[in-house]
């Protein structure tokens, strides 16, 4: 590995140590006579003004031209990661996450620890764990009015407004339930330890291949989180609506919703490769990070 795609959290505000740390890295690898080709950074050339030397500015959102990007460092904490993943999709490059927030659930390393995570990368020390996105489109008369991927979830959800929403649910054509409800999260098994946790919908393993649906806050307490297989196709027809909702894709609100719109979900051929460096297990994190069991 070689050329390195970068993203940083644009509110850290230790920049400087990421750059010198970089820098520090690429004047190593120039010394080491076994390395011969040296190492590249990259930066969105939209957030120029807090990228330094050895960084390069350019256009992450035009693929074209853009040099081979073999792996995404992403310093921050998940919600950076899930900026970063529509590169992830254009390029194949696997993400590693630098934890520098506060959970971190998606990291692999720590600002301390990334000296030896990148040295271990240059020397192929990792494996690639493979993670499942979902495909979110609104139809709207009968007529797709866009469509999204997600790797951690897609909310329907009330926003400010006191009324409940009404959603029907059908999967692969079959009705399933209709709720009264703040909304619904239809979330990945990235995306199970996220905003699906903590509206009581369980925990996946990440290398599944699944998708839970989560109600928020439902009228009956006989509506419960379902997790469907990944070949289900999912239609959730929103009926009845007196007042704006909206649906959010990855923690950001992406279009508004009307009444008889639907929205369709289901998994995509394509998925988001991350780096996972160490042999700590998923049950390991879920321990450390969530205090699973104490």
């Amino acid at each position: 590995m070689r050329n390195f795609a970068v993203y940083i959290n644009p509110s850290f505000a230790d920049k400087d140590s990421i750059f010198d740390l970089l820098l520090r890295l690429k004047r190593e690898n120039q010394s080491v006579s076994e390395h011969k080709q040296e190492l590249c950074f990259f930066g969105d050339n939209k957030l120029s003004e807090d990228i330094k030397d050895p960084i390069q500015n350019i256009d992450f959102d035009s693929y074209q031209g853009l040099p081979p990007i073999d792996c995404i460092l992403v310093f921050g904490g998940d919600g950076t990661i899930l900026r970063a993943k529509e590169l992830a999709i254009k390029t194949s490059a696997p993400i590693l996450g630098i934890n520098i927030g506060s959970l971190g659930f998606l990291s692999e390393s720590t600002l301390p620890e990334i000296s030896n995570s990148i040295r271990d990368l240059i020397a192929g020390k990792y494996t690639i764990q493979p993670r499942m996105l979902i495909i979110c489109s609104l139809q709207r008369h009968k007529k797709t009015i866009a469509a999204w991927k997600a790797l951690n979830d897609a909310v329907v959800y009330k926003g400010e407004n006191p009324g409940l929403i009404n959603a029907r649910i059908f999967a692969n054509g079959r009705y399933v339930f209709d709720a009264r409800c703040d909304g619904m999260i239809v979330s990945t098994p990235t995306g199970s330890t996220a905003y699906s946790l903590s509206a009581g919908g369980p925990i996946l393993a990440p290398q599944m291949k699944a998708m839970v649906l989560s109600p928020l806050n439902p009228h009956l307490l006989t509506i419960r989180p379902l997790v469907f297989p990944d070949d289900e196709k999912l239609r959730m027809k929103i009926h009845n609506l007196s007042q704006q909702a909206w649906l959010q894709i990855d923690g950001q609100n992406v279009c508004p919703i009307q009444d008889q719109d639907e929205i369709h979900i289901n998994a995509s051929e394509q998925h988001v490769n991350f780096i996972k460096l160490t042999k700590r297990s998923f049950y390991r994190i879920l321990r450390n990070k969530m205090h699973l069991g104490k």
